[in-house]
């Protein structure tokens, strides 16, 4: 439930891989900005009250404040939390939750949005480059999206993203590889031709009940 856990993956980073190499991810995924972009497409954004979840640093959080939003960024440190009823426009969740089909955090969800309130669930899509790597860590991206996959079976739609990991030179991006991933991020990098990954994404998304009149 919203506010009752302490996820692995975190809303800023897709993946945990240690502070200088988080550092170093964050300075080059979706320098294109297209995360951001979708998520205002889908909520709206702009002035709503948002609600992002496991917020542990200030990208997401920041980038949502330069959308118009008025957020609530729920921690993943310290003692859980559980939002007020019926007090956000959105719930914004990025690689975090709804990762095991819960029932009970649809519940929670629609407990702390307001009438016509938006869920939008950001997820690893995989058929890409950077699923080569991951693959084995996330089985659940190649069902999520299957029209009998959950998200679709529970009311949500779904929107693909194409995005980027974009790096300074080949070298740069051959380095991380490998000091990420080991000899499997080595050999993705050799075989490089620009200083990119594919990264495609998905925002499962749906609306909870009619706009108050």
């Amino acid at each position: 439930m919203v506010g009752c856990h302490t996820p692995a993956l975190v809303s800023d980073l897709p993946i945990a891989l240690g502070t200088e190499l988080d550092v170093r991810l964050a300075a080059a995924l979706d320098i294109e900005g297209k995360i951001p972009r979708a998520f205002a497409a889908l909520g709206p954004i702009d002035g709503r009250d948002v609600l992002l979840l496991d917020a542990d640093g200030p990208i997401r959080e920041g980038e949502l404040a330069e959308l118009g939003a008025r957020v609530t960024a729920l921690q993943t440190s310290g003692p859980a939390v559980r939002p007020p009823g019926h007090a956000f426009d959105a719930v914004v969740s990025c690689w975090s939750r709804f990762r095991d089909a819960s029932p009970a955090d649809l519940v929670e969800a629609e407990r702390v949005l307001r009438p016509g309130g938006r869920l939008l669930v950001l997820h690893d899509y995989g058929r890409d480059d950077v699923s080569t790597l991951r693959g084995m860590d996330l089985p659940e991206y190649a069902k999520w999206s299957r029209p009998n996959g959950w998200f679709l079976r529970n009311g949500f739609k779904v929107r693909v993203i194409h995005c980027w990991w974009t790096f300074e030179s080949i070298e740069a991006a051959t380095d991380f590889l490998g000091s990420a991933f080991g000899a499997p991020g080595t050999t993705l990098g050799q075989g490089l031709r620009r200083p990119r990954l594919s990264y495609n994404i998905a925002i499962y998304h749906r609306t909870f009940g009619p706009p108050a009149a």
